[in-house]
């Protein structure tokens, strides 16, 4: 079984929601500041929703740990 492109692309986006909103509500709980708890939130979207997709991909196309 593999994974596809769309398959990832989904567990990217759901994830990516799921981990900024805890992003921000840390962010909000150390500053106070709803404004840099979003911006702190919004630069991780960015960055975070890259790297778990080629984390993703990665993984996808190696067979270990895979069954049939």
């Amino acid at each position: 079984m593999v994974a596809t492109k769309k398959r990832s692309l989904a567990k990217t986006l759901t994830w990516r929601i799921i981990a900024t909103i805890d992003t921000f509500i840390i962010a909000w709980l150390f500053t106070s500041d709803g404004v840099i708890a979003a911006s702190i939130a919004g630069l991780e979207v960015v960055t975070k929703l890259i790297l778990y997709y080629l984390h993703e991909r990665g993984w996808s196309s190696l067979e270990w740990g895979q069954a049939d």
